[in-house]
């Protein structure tokens, strides 16, 4: 069975991150040659929209519907805490032509009692021979201030390299460039692997059977499901936009644990979060509660797979109290199931830190790796910085950085 988890997992590693990385990456392109081509940096404004549409178009990334820039920039929550008024992004311009782009996208952390301010690098793109001007671009986001944490996820490994050449590092907690994932449906799945592997299609048929019966053996073979169950705790299921007042208590109380650094997760940046205008995507809050108490929440957003064939439900976050493994066993098995009456092909679960993940291990997942670090971070101060280094005080997921606003077109 070595040979075929080693299958899925390479397959599934190119088709599900696929949406997400440039046909043209920067480290292909000769840097030499843009050096002296004639071009200037300056803020990014709304009015710039459609050319920053045209030019993510050509370049092979999805761009964001209008709503969305609204969205990020005037609906944000994080904007009233922020000491000033931040760029929205910056964009390289050169004869009347926007030729490059980075947006900054403004988020709050909490911290040993602290609230800080930290911005997310997103949409980063450059034509060919302008990419030498890519450097300037992170110099404007780096330069910001006053913040206290700069943030880049991304899975590309030529904008890592430019973040680390301005002092950022990667995250330090423990294999968040490792993914876990589950197979729910082996024949549709399996169809999708034939399909990237260009089978002869005349074999195509017989080979998708054949793999997906061995799909099946392996994962009743190795019981590869999530399970959980308690007596004195229910699990329900609610939309984003009924997410309540007890979701605030909960956060309160998971703050006063003061173990980690947690991104926001108020009840006015939850439903922020997750009401992401023109998504393809669904999103479902699977509610933990205990004597009709809220202890645990996890949100699954699920992808009808347009760009690739291949459906995913992702676990896009999830707080416990005080991280309690019943309750995060009994969320992370409805999760499996509700993906299962999603039709997903897959469940994916990307980061969280190690007590999540060896939950997870219990229940044999496949597992993947990003072919680059996915997410960079730097201290706006070197304490800070350094402090930042333990990874046990990290509780990274797709929450962070843009992962989740982004909307599936």
């Amino acid at each position: 069975m070595a040979s075929i988890e080693k299958l899925v997992s390479n397959v599934i590693l190119e088709k599900i991150r696929s949406r997400r990385e440039s046909p043209a990456e920067l480290e292909n392109d000769s840097a030499g040659s843009s050096a002296h081509v004639p071009a200037k940096l300056r803020e990014a404004k709304f009015a710039d929209y459609a050319a920053i549409t045209d030019l993510k178009r050509r370049w092979g990334l999805t761009p964001d519907p209008l709503e969305n820039w609204e969205h990020l920039w005037r609906d944000n929550p994080a904007l009233k805490h922020m000491r000033t008024s931040g760029a929205i992004g910056w964009v390289v311009e050169a004869e009347g032509k926007i030729v490059g782009y980075l947006a900054s996208i403004s988020s709050l952390y909490h911290f040993e009692g602290k609230t800080l301010t930290a911005v997310v690098g997103s949409g980063f793109v450059a034509e060919p021979a302008y990419r030498a001007h890519t450097v300037r671009l992170m110099g404007a986001f780096y330069a910001q201030k006053p913040v206290d944490l700069y943030i880049s996820t991304t899975a590309v490994e030529a904008t890592g390299k430019i973040a680390c050449a301005f002092g950022c590092v990667p995250m330090p907690q423990p294999d968040y460039e490792t993914v876990i994932f589950w197979v729910l449906r082996p024949y549709p799945f399996a169809k999708t692997v034939i399909r990237k592997l260009q089978f002869n299609p005349a074999l195509s048929p017989v080979v998708g059977f054949l793999a997906s019966l061995a799909l099946r053996i392996d994962k009743l073979f190795r019981r590869r499901w999530p399970r959980g169950s308690a007596k004195d705790l229910t699990v329900s299921e609610i939309k984003v936009s009924e997410i309540g007042e007890d979701f605030e208590i909960l956060w309160k109380e998971k703050l006063a644990e003061g173990t980690r650094l947690l991104a926001d997760r108020s009840l006015d940046f939850l439903r922020w979060h997750y009401s992401v205008p023109c998504d393809g995507a669904k999103k479902s809050v699977l509610c933990c509660r205990k004597q009709g108490k809220l202890i645990g929440y996890l949100v699954i957003r699920d992808e009808a797979g347009n760009a690739n064939g291949l459906r995913r439900s992702l676990i896009a976050d999830m707080l416990v109290k005080q991280d309690d493994p019943e309750t995060s066993k009994l969320l992370i098995a409805a999760a499996y199931k509700h993906a299962g009456r999603a039709g997903s092909h897959v469940l994916e679960l990307q980061g969280f830190p190690a007590n999540i993940r060896r939950l997870c291990s219990q229940w044999n997942p496949y597992s993947r790796s990003f072919p680059a670090t996915p997410f960079y971070y730097k201290g706006a101060s070197p304490a800070m910085h350094k402090t930042l280094s333990d990874g046990a005080l990290w509780y990274g997921t797709p929450f962070d950085g843009d992962t989740t606003l982004m909307p599936e077109i």
